[in-house]
């Protein structure tokens, strides 16, 4: 039997990066914890607040770096439209997280959907296929070369400490001036810009994994002002990261 749209509620313990491919429409998401997504050449971070629409067929890598449970909805391409595009990342509303939490109790099964859960499905599909329209700004390049790409890996390593330009450049085998092109042309950002987007990351994940205060993560993600990432937080998510914490709690 072909299922209109069904809910994935499921807890996974940390795992390495791996690809995924579903022939749905999926709704990709965490009800609890932090999964970390890379596709077209850009990096996500997905807490309780966020969730990623994906087109059916659409190749994603996704990985875990701690236990997470998921609260997905998969949709037949038949039941809904496709996505606005292919993959967006946005912030979930109250409506929506309302309707997830509702909609958790029709999983994969053998039954038909009652018109009840239908009309839920699609109330669901109808207001996340319009958040999606408002991307997230809260993204990060992931990089094309292997240079970059490890240049990447190097400076989100350190964020608790003392980065240095220099030093990345130094341990991936390239001058600083020709790092500095490869992040201008393979990101449309200098390394600078891209630290401060890693670290905002960063602070999001711990800011989902438990109550450490913010004060401490603004020095874990490498702050020494807690004005300074106070600011900085703010600039990028709209909100501060009290204000962004509470948002996906209850």
């Amino acid at each position: 039997m072909t299922h209109k749209a069904y809910s994935f509620v499921r807890t996974f313990a940390p795992e390495f990066a791996r690809d995924l491919c579903v022939e749905r429409h999926y709704l990709l998401c965490a009800s609890a914890g932090t999964l970390r997504l890379e596709a077209q050449g850009q990096a996500w971070l997905l807490p309780p607040a966020r969730a990623a629409l994906i087109e059916a067929g659409r190749p994603i890598r996704v990985s875990i770096p701690r236990p997470v449970t998921t609260a997905s909805v998969l949709f037949d391409t038949g039941f809904t439209p496709a996505p606005p595009a292919p993959l967006t990342v946005f912030d979930l509303n109250p409506l929506a997280r309302a309707l997830l939490t509702e909609c958790r109790t029709w999983g994969e099964c053998d039954e038909p959907l009652t018109a009840y859960a239908e009309t839920l499905f699609a109330a669901l599909a109808a207001v996340t296929w319009r958040l999606a329209q408002q991307p997230s700004p809260v993204v990060v390049p992931a990089g094309r070369s292997p240079e970059l790409r490890r240049a990447l890996e190097l400076t989100e390593q350190q964020l608790g400490g003392e980065v240095r330009f220099e030093d990345v450049a130094d341990e991936v085998g390239l001058a600083p001036r020709s790092l500095a092109r490869r992040f201008e042309d393979e990101t449309g950002m200098t390394w600078r810009a891209v630290l401060r987007r890693m670290r905002v990351l960063g602070a999001i994940e711990e800011l989902a994994a438990g109550d450490t205060p913010v004060t401490t993560i603004a020095f874990m993600v490498g702050y020494t002002s807690l004005s300074a990432f106070n600011a900085a937080f703010r600039e990028l998510t709209g909100r501060t990261p009290t204000e962004y914490r509470a948002s996906f709690r209850p």
